[in-house]
């Protein structure tokens, strides 16, 4: 079976462990055996930030050390075992962002990545290598090779409006400043990174991953040839609301939805996803078993939606399957 995921953010990660746990890929393979399961995410690139003079990859990041089991545990965020030496130097020189946290551990790999982008090579060749390093037991897409970051326009606290990065409003102010719109910056010029359309049409299933639906989901979708790949492809498409009970899995998609005019219920995320029959991706949608939800074109089905762990995770999958009337 072909599975390939879109996703974003420490949600999106898990939910992938969970992919794997019910694929027996990766860290739940047998040992020496080979799978013919494949497994290929769609990471989301709207966070992505020039920082400090490197280039921060925060979703493909997360995705990567997850799978490869280098991701901290308690955060669910970095790496693990991190120091902050380097931070606290820029600190003592007073250089800005002093707001981001930036592991020494983690800095290796952003050391690496920019050197690489510098040297020409492509995102998603970038990521490929530093793949090499972690093995994810996944192929993990950058969702494009182009710049296309989410920015957003606020008031700032001395009254001034203006666009800030994603990161800003979402680490430094987190987001409990007046937002007024989110913008995807070069989102109208770029193009799906290789692999990831074929991915999408080859599938024998598309899962859309719960993670936050504006700017995960939602950033994936601004970029060319994709809403049209999963628009197209003969696979089943279902996606996970990551919302249950009116509050977001994780993360703060409530925010992020009350600014675009959504409400934070499985319901009307679906209906702003929207059904393939119509002009949306949907085929079907996983919502939690306390809650309900009715979306024209679109098969609805209840299942335990919190990813305790992977094992859970797997039967949320499971769920997602069965729906699309895909038998492993």
């Amino acid at each position: 079976m072909k599975v390939t995921v879109l996703v974003g953010g420490v949600g999106g990660a898990r939910f992938l462990l969970g992919v794997q746990h019910l694929l027996r890929l990766g860290q739940f393979a047998d040992a020496g055996a080979e799978s013919e399961h494949e497994l290929t995410a769609v990471v989301n690139v709207g966070d992505d930030a020039w920082m400090f003079g490197v280039r921060i990859c925060p979703d493909l990041d997360t995705c990567m050390y997850t799978l490869g089991g280098g991701i901290d545990p308690e955060r669910g965020w970095g790496h693990r075992d991190e120091t902050w030496h380097a931070k606290e130097e820029l600190a003592a020189y007073g250089v800005a962002p002093d707001w981001f946290g930036l592991g020494d551990r983690d800095l290796a790999t952003h050391l690496v990545r920019s050197q690489m982008l510098r040297a020409g090579y492509p995102l998603s060749q970038v990521t490929e290598a530093l793949c090499t390093r972690w093995a994810p037991g996944a192929r993990l897409l950058p969702a494009s090779d182009d710049r296309s970051e989410t920015h957003v326009v606020i008031t700032d606290p001395e009254g001034e409006r203006k666009a800030i990065h994603f990161q800003e409003w979402w680490v430094r102010y987190r987001a409990k400043v007046q937002t007024h719109s989110f913008a995807h910056i070069g989102s109208d010029k770029a193009t799906a990174a290789p692999g990831v359309t074929e991915a999408i049409s080859d599938a024998d299933v598309v899962l859309i991953a719960p993670s936050n639906p504006v700017v995960s989901i939602g950033s994936i979708l601004t970029i060319g040839g994709i809403r049209g790949a999963l628009r197209s492809t003969p696979a089943p498409v279902i996606g996970y609301s990551p919302i249950i009970a009116g509050k977001p899995l994780r993360g703060m998609a409530d925010e992020c939805l009350s600014v675009i005019g959504v409400e934070s219920s499985s319901e009307a995320v679906g209906k702003h996803f929207g059904a393939r029959s119509g002009v949306g991706i949907l085929d079907g949608w996983l919502i939690d078993q306390g809650d309900s939800a009715t979306i024209d074109g679109v098969q609805v089905r209840q299942a335990p939606l919190l990813m305790s762990d992977p094992a859970v995770t797997a039967d949320m999958v499971r769920a997602g399957l069965q729906l699309a009337g895909v038998a492993l």
